[in-house]
């Protein structure tokens, strides 16, 4: 055999590794109740935060921990740990996508996307639009 042969065969191989690792590491979207039955797998949950039970947050203590109660889209609710400091405008929030994986009663998140609402609605748009002019 040819060294650009057997160099080809090298790159192939270690291409498919990488493809079967990216398989294995990818995580998909869920809800709670599929996230507490796979308790090994990482899952995106999206969902709502409960603004009626309190969050905890003390930076002193321990600044890369953050509680919260978050609804998922089929109202299951579940105590979330963040595990990053608390997120700005956390509460103005309209949906939270949370990554990560459950643990006992608790999903454990090491990731957290927020939707927040938009800067302008749709009447202070056009309203500040016309005042500019």
């Amino acid at each position: 055999m040819k060294k650009t042969h057997i160099a080809l065969i090298v790159v192939i191989a270690v291409f498919i590794g990488a493809m079967i690792t990216a398989i294995n590491d990818s995580s998909s979207y869920a809800d709670f109740n599929e996230a507490f039955q796979n308790p090994d797998a990482e899952f995106h949950v999206v969902g709502k935060l409960n603004r009626e039970k309190p969050s905890e947050y003390d930076p002193v203590a321990n600044p890369d921990k953050f509680t919260f109660y978050m609804t998922d889209i089929n109202n299951e609710e579940h105590r979330v740990v963040l595990h990053k400091s608390k997120p700005q405008d956390f509460e103005r929030s309209e949906q939270i996508v949370l990554i990560g994986k459950a643990h006992g009663d608790e999903f454990h998140a090491h990731d957290i996307l927020m939707k927040c609402p938009s800067k302008y609605t749709e009447g202070e748009v056009t309203e500040k639009a016309e005042a500019s002019f």
